[in-house]
């Protein structure tokens, strides 16, 4: 295994040090590398972890690949990605998600660990293999039928209680279905204008207030999926003072973007949750660093040309994230490292039981890290993304920020900017 010296980085962005890489983990500075990267100016970052993407296979291999969306991930400076259960078939069997975890395995970019299925089919009406996926040589510990929320309470109750027994959690997209139908855009003002029926806020913050009463009532873990309203901040504010085991993630799309942009009718502007007002915006941002939103998660959600490239009301709602999710989030927060190495890699990997992921670079470490170039400035060019995919909504945008290498166990998968495999 090639061993690596980066002299002078800024680790954790702190004073400039050098940091050996060897036999997989950092080792004590002193001897001779395969290899020396000159850091001077670099931020060293434990590996970045994902606890929301979507790699669409098996099934629509089109929008993407378990191969492709890896390569897009560890160019984002990511060493382990979640992986959605809404693939075709649905991973809601022990055999899909262990089908999954090897062909992550295969690609050898990122660790891909996959999320099971709630319920079956992502029906919402009964509950999936939960054990046989937890005890499967995948060990999933995530449960979520995100792009459907688990709208019964009866059911709910039942996969948070089941659950339990092995500390899974249960990934909630929080959606009351009877408030969104037909739903196109943020209901308000916009909307209004633009004619769109409308996505209430009340529909995201009525589920998360059923559920976290309902997790507190059975003691088990709940996470909150794609928070984006202001209101929601309140409710998960509120649970987590009374002891409730939530936890609750914010897209990079939901810290930048605000619900005037549906004005341009661009399909690439279609998400679920819908993007909110710039009130909303900036209470996610404020609740991301006080840590009642514990996480920034992409949602990298691919699609084809033909699913995006068309009417709006046509057109299936989501957006790339991986390769923009760190220059989105300096843009945001600055260069506040210690604050971003905790919501883009130590929680997301302590949530997922990610054991080797989110350290703090200590000597004794495995090597999952990521070098970032903060002064870089880079405009996004669809084009140029890794992804099979092509729906950035941040085409021609200048962002801060460029991803140097990163290493999964010591072994490069990103060099001087691209990647190694």
């Amino acid at each position: 295994m090639t061993s690596y010296l980066i002299r002078g980085a800024r680790i954790l962005g702190g004073e400039p040090a050098d940091l050996l890489i060897r036999d997989g983990r950092i080792a004590e500075p002193g001897g001779a590398a395969d290899e020396t990267i000159d850091g001077t100016g670099l931020v060293a970052l434990p590996g970045l972890v994902d606890l929301h993407t979507h790699l669409r296979e098996p099934g629509r291999e089109d929008a993407e690949t378990v191969e492709t969306g890896s390569r897009a991930a560890a160019l984002g400076g990511y060493t382990a990605v979640c992986a959605m259960a809404n693939t075709s078939p649905v991973a809601d069997t022990a055999g899909v998600v262990e089908q999954v975890w090897r062909l992550g395995r295969e690609a050898g970019l990122v660790d891909v660990q996959p999320i099971g299925a709630v319920t079956v089919g992502l029906a919402g009406e009964r509950l999936a293999e939960l054990g046989a996926m937890a005890t499967s040589a995948a060990t999933v510990r995530i449960f979520s039928d995100d792009g459907q929320c688990v709208a019964d309470p009866r059911l709910m109750r039942r996969a948070l209680e089941y659950v339990k027994a092995f500390d899974g959690v249960i990934a909630q997209h929080a959606e009351e279905p009877r408030l969104t139908e037909g739903a196109q855009m943020h209901e308000g003002e916009v909307s209004t204008r633009l004619g769109l029926t409308g996505w209430p806020a009340v529909a995201e913050e009525a589920i998360i207030a059923r559920d976290v009463l309902l997790a507190e009532h059975v003691g088990s873990r709940l996470h909150v999926c794609h928070v984006s309203t202001a209101g929601s901040v309140e409710v998960l504010r509120h649970a987590k003072a009374r002891g409730v085991r939530v936890t609750a993630e914010v897209t990079p799309h939901h810290l930048l973007l605000t619900d005037e942009l549906a004005a341009s009718y661009d399909p690439v502007y279609k998400v679920n949750p819908p993007l909110r007002t710039a009130a909303d915006v900036q209470a996610l941002r404020e609740a991301l660093v006080e840590g009642v939103i514990d996480i920034v998660a992409t949602d990298h959600a691919p699609h084809a040309v033909e699913d995006k490239e068309c009417e709006w009301a046509y057109a299936r709602p989501g957006m790339l994230g991986l390769e923009t999710a760190l220059p989105i989030v300096l843009s945001v927060l600055g260069e506040r490292w210690e604050l971003i190495a905790d919501r883009m890699s130590r929680t997301p990997a302590r949530i997922a039981g990610l054991d080797g992921h989110g350290g703090s670079l200590a000597v004794g470490d495995p090597a999952n890290v990521t070098l970032v170039d903060p002064a870089a400035r880079r405009q996004v060019d669809a084009a140029e993304l890794a992804s099979r995919s092509r729906n950035t909504p941040y085409a021609g945008m200048t962002l801060p920020g460029r991803i140097v290498a990163t290493f999964l166990r010591g072994e490069a998968t990103v060099l001087d900017g691209k990647a190694v495999k």
